[in-house]
């Protein structure tokens, strides 16, 4: 199973949760969307352990199962659908969110994240 990772389910890998960890162990590939990484650093950024929190980031993404997801221009199209989609059903979600699902849709993946309002694109497979 290939998985997209959000950024809750990264933390929670790092405090060893166990659903974590364990969707983590079973995945064959782990894609970090790039929005995903960006919220990790901005966060690194604000608080009082900067410099260890990016060394375990960094060693993270060394993994050769492990991956930044970055949009392109198909993965724009696939935004503007899941954003029509949302407004017609009126269930907006965070912005970040809508590039997670764009990217989950576009490369076929499975999205581990415990936001409960991805349940509003049930498109895209979660885990």
């Amino acid at each position: 199973m290939r998985i997209l990772i959000d950024t809750n389910r990264y933390r929670d890998f790092c405090d060893a949760s166990e659903e974590a960890v364990s969707a983590f162990r079973r995945a064959e590939r782990i894609f970090v969307p790039f929005v995903v990484l960006a919220e990790l650093r901005a966060g690194f950024a604000c608080g009082s352990r900067a410099r260890r929190n990016e060394s375990v980031l960094v060693r993270f993404l060394s993994k050769s199962r492990v991956s930044v997801l970055y949009a392109d221009e198909d993965t724009t199209h696939h935004y503007a659908n899941l954003f029509r989609q949302l407004r017609e059903q009126a269930t907006p979600i965070p912005t970040n969110d809508i590039w997670i699902a764009a990217l989950a849709a576009q490369h076929d993946l499975f999205l581990c994240s415990r936001d409960k309002h991805f349940s509003n694109l049930p498109q895209i497979p979660r885990i």
